[in-house]
């Protein structure tokens, strides 16, 4: 009985040295850990405030982007300190790096439309073929650009809707930007009857223009025949607007054509 009782005895003894000795060795391991995660946690945020400063003193980066790839760089700053402390006890991160990637190509070909309407859209902020308040048309969509996000980029259509075009759809395909541009040209066509006075007609749609201030802008206008038949010939006005001044401008020009030569013909 004696004998039991003294193997038990020196068999806690054996359990209570081994159990002091992991509690030291992880304790050790639980502080580094802590002193890891804090100061990973604080360098990560310092990191993504500095990042973000540095890409919105660069001109041209939209702050969407700018935020979109500060808050990226922390959060890899994070998942590498996360792994530093799964190394700490012993974990074998190669694994756990192996099984990441492979995480992440599974998503990556799960959200593979997700993916390329972000990428498109950093393409649409980097390279910025149409800015906010801009006008915009392809063959699909129309209207004039809200807010480009990293995902869609919200449109207003002349009529007041709100439409949502994914950013995809507005990479891959031809863009036209009708407010880019400082001047926007316009033609108007007149035909003019055989034996009718055709350089009269041209000398009355130049002083239509100049009424209407078109000569402010350059080139100036001009005039030439851009049909001619045997029963009459078509004179057409070319002429220069600012973008501000478009609908203005046209609309006028129309209305004084309309009055100044073909009232002018009618009264005859």
């Amino acid at each position: 009985m004696n004998q039991e009782a003294a193997d038990f005895i020196v068999a806690t003894r054996a359990a209570l040295t081994q159990a002091s000795a992991l509690a030291v060795h992880y304790s050790f391991s639980i502080v580094g850990a802590v002193i890891i995660l804090v100061i990973g946690w604080l360098f990560a945020g310092v990191l993504q405030r500095w990042a973000y400063r540095g890409l919105e003193a660069i001109h041209g980066i939209d702050e969407t982007l700018a935020r979109f790839f500060s808050n990226l760089l922390r959060y890899v700053v994070l998942i590498l300190v996360f792994i530093t402390v799964l190394g700490q006890f012993g974990v074998q991160t190669a694994s756990i790096i192996a099984t990441l990637g492979a995480a992440g190509l599974a998503v990556g070909l799960a959200l593979q439309g997700t993916l390329q309407n972000i990428a498109a859209g950093i393409m649409l902020l980097v390279l910025r073929p149409f800015r906010v308040g801009e006008y915009i048309e392809t063959s699909s969509v129309s209207g004039t650009v809200e807010e480009i996000g990293l995902f869609a980029t919200e449109l207003r259509t002349p009529e007041g809707l709100y439409r949502l075009a994914p950013n995809s759809t507005l990479w891959n395909t031809p863009v036209t930007n009708y407010s880019r541009r400082a001047l926007r040209r316009h033609e108007i066509s007149v035909p003019v009857a055989a034996g009718d006075d055709v350089k009269g007609v041209e000398r009355q749609l130049l002083a239509l223009a100049r009424a209407q201030g078109t000569t402010e802008n350059s080139p100036p206008p001009e005039t030439f025949i851009s049909d001619l038949t045997a029963a009459n010939a078509t004179v057409t006005l070319r002429y220069w607007v600012r973008n501000a001044d478009w609908d203005r401008v046209t609309s006028r020009m129309r209305e004084a054509v309309r009055n100044d030569i073909f009232g002018r013909k009618d009264a005859a």
